[in-house]
């Protein structure tokens, strides 16, 4: 019995055409003997779109883009409980979906809290996880709580700015000096991120950021390698080698992420037994901070005394050709379409599980 399989992508985010991208990586990459495939596209207005299944992987991003004139539903039409079927009789409903969604409105909690409603699988991580690993000011704290390492950093939001500014920058340059990153607190893929030297492109990468997000949070720059590190599972996380980001630029940014590959990927990182391991206790314990379920990618600095400062936790990697996850994971045994049978796999386990409590008493 093949599994119907519900790719959600789009989304109503700056990442939008970072999803675009992830979900056409995934459609090449999933086996069709196994699994019926059914796009739904969320497009930049917030439309859920639902496409004709796939009979083959998707020859380019545009033909992901659904227009609102194909078939324009409400989520919970993928309920096979409230609709077993269509007018004619066919099964509309969904066995799990795959939400390739980056950013807010999507990797935040919030898509994540309506599949819960709805009572449908999904794969990745829950309502908890997803906005923890989203805020990076809520992840930071759970991070320090969890007696984790990481950079100093400051936080604030866009009133505090407005009321205050100058005050902020004093203690931005008392308390982290030169050089910052400057970072919207809710978003990812390195949209809005910008590296400060001096106070002047302080204050401009707070204007941009805030374009972004009501929320900022600064840290300070740190000189070491950038070690990432995936991991999957459920209560059992498991990790796989560790990769290395060696950037051309002065940081991993957008371009150099999704656009033009401008960035020497290292799998594996040259790690010596016992970093590895000590990196490997790190990220579990990054994971079960936030409560994280299917994947997680972790990042983290390695400083020059041999010492892991973690960065941040991404619930939803990108699966694009550039992609760091899916790589480690070939790298470590599991291939591309392997990984996607796994967390399919994690998400159909997580959600029985769920099935045995009681909600009445």
């Amino acid at each position: 019995m093949k599994v119907k399989l519900g790719l959600l992508y789009g989304g109503k985010s700056a990442e939008h055409r970072v999803s675009l991208q992830t979900a056409l990586a995934v459609t090449k990459a999933l086996d069709m003997n196994k699994f019926d495939v059914h796009p739904i596209y969320i497009n930049d207005q917030g439309a859920w779109v639902r496409g004709g299944q796939l009979t083959a992987p998707a020859q380019d991003v545009k033909a992901l883009e659904l227009s609102k004139g194909e078939n324009v539903i409400s989520p919970v039409s993928l309920n096979k409980e409230l609709f077993p079927a269509n007018q004619s009789g066919e099964d509309q409903s969904i066995d799990v979906i795959f939400p390739l969604l980056h950013g807010p409105n999507g990797e935040d909690g919030t898509v994540q809290g309506l599949l819960e409603l709805m009572n449908i699988p999904y794969v990745g991580n829950g309502v908890l996880s997803s906005a923890a690993g989203m805020d990076k000011v809520i992840m930071k704290n759970l991070f320090a709580q969890a007696g984790l390492k990481q950079a100093k950093y400051l936080s604030f939001i866009r009133k505090e700015w407005d009321q205050q500014k100058e005050e902020l920058m004093n203690s931005i340059e008392e308390k982290l000096g030169y050089p910052c990153f400057v970072k919207p607190a809710n978003l990812g893929s390195s949209v809005g991120i910008s590296k400060c030297r001096n106070r002047q492109e302080l204050e401009t990468a707070c204007v941009e950021a805030f374009q972004f997000d009501r929320k900022l949070v600064i840290e300070e720059g740190i000189i070491g390698r950038e070690i990432e590190i995936g991991i999957l599972g459920n209560d059992e996380p498991e990790c796989s080698v560790a990769g290395e980001i060696a950037p051309k630029k002065d940081f991993y940014d957008y371009k150099a992420k999704y656009e033009d590959g401008d960035t020497a990927l290292i799998i594996p990182a040259e790690l010596s037994d016992a970093q590895y391991e000590d990196l490997k206790e790190q990220a579990i314990r990054a994971f079960k901070a936030i409560d994280g379920a299917g994947l997680v990618r972790a990042d983290f600095f390695l400083t020059s005394n041999g010492e892991f400062l973690i960065n941040e936790v991404n619930t939803m990697p990108g699966f694009t050709p550039f992609s760091m996850f899916p790589l480690m994971w070939q790298h470590t045994g599991i291939s591309y379409p392997e990984l996607i049978e796994k967390l399919v796999s994690l998400a159909l386990e997580r959600h029985e599980q769920k099935q045995s409590i009681k909600h009445t008493f």
